[in-house]
């Protein structure tokens, strides 16, 4: 397929996961892929990766969670590209913790990096998007949303990108621009592993426990979720617009 040929895309949090594999996906469709995470070090890999399969990327470090350097870097990837055309804003943490015990930092840390991150990518990309009445936008959610114990930041960061998609599709659907979101499951990620450590589980066990209450009786993969940003991304999805789509394997 080449449904992305001649555009550019920016991926944030590229270096592994949902965010790696969604870089993956977008170049093997023909996009020129600005594969951006915390250093240009760590988003190499992904990069390379792109590269050998015969595809275009480039590395770019930045905190997502600074305005400057955010603009800083939507600077150099369109006069590096020559546009902008694709925003897929996936950067996330967790700092995991019951309710009670959180302290503001962690509050802080987590709805800076998953929800003020995507404010201030958007708000860079749709600058260049308005102009040329073209763009597609689409942020990571969760499942997790919806509530989820030990997770009260990522949760309200979470419910904050949906209310986000929403309102933006509003306001920048008149230039041409669709805005959605995609919410996973449980995804194999390390981030997922990350969540089974915290529970004193294995995350080999841990995936199995949630398999087995998964009406598809396994766990996702990267990859799966790549190929949903993918079709938001794309032109097929060209009436799509205030969307979250649940991609869960048909849990509730």
């Amino acid at each position: 397929m080449s449904r992305f040929t001649g555009r550019i895309a920016v991926v944030t949090g590229a270096a592994q996961g949902i965010g790696a594999a969604t870089a993956r996906r977008l170049a093997d469709e023909g996009a020129e892929v600005a594969v951006v995470d915390l250093t240009a070090e760590r988003a190499a890999a992904t990069v390379e990766a792109i590269t050998e399969a015969g595809g275009k990327a480039r590395a770019y470090g930045c905190d997502v969670s600074d305005e400057a350097a955010v603009r800083a870097v939507f600077d150099r990837v369109t006069e590096d590209f020559g546009g902008l055309h694709v925003l897929v804003n996936n950067a996330g943490i967790t700092r995991d913790n019951l309710f009670f015990k959180m302290p503001k930092s962690d509050w802080d840390a987590v709805l800076s990096v998953n929800l003020t991150s995507a404010y201030l990518c958007c708000q860079a990309a749709q600058a260049r998007m308005v102009e040329q009445r073209y763009g597609k936008i689409v942020s990571l959610s969760s499942r997790s949303a919806l509530g989820n114990r030990g997770q009260a930041n990522y949760a309200a960061a979470k419910a904050g990108i949906q209310g986000l998609t929403a309102t933006l599709a509003i306001e920048l659907g008149p230039f041409g621009i669709n805005v959605n979101a995609v919410a996973p499951g449980y995804i194999a990620t390390s981030m997922t592993a990350a969540t089974a450590a915290r529970v004193g589980a294995s995350a080999e066990d841990h995936q199995q426990a949630v398999a087995e209450r998964t009406p598809l009786r396994r766990v996702g993969q990267p990859e799966e979720i790549a190929s949903v940003v993918a079709f938001l991304a794309s032109d097929d999805a060209s009436y799509v617009s205030g969307q979250t789509l649940y991609v869960n394997g048909g849990a509730r």
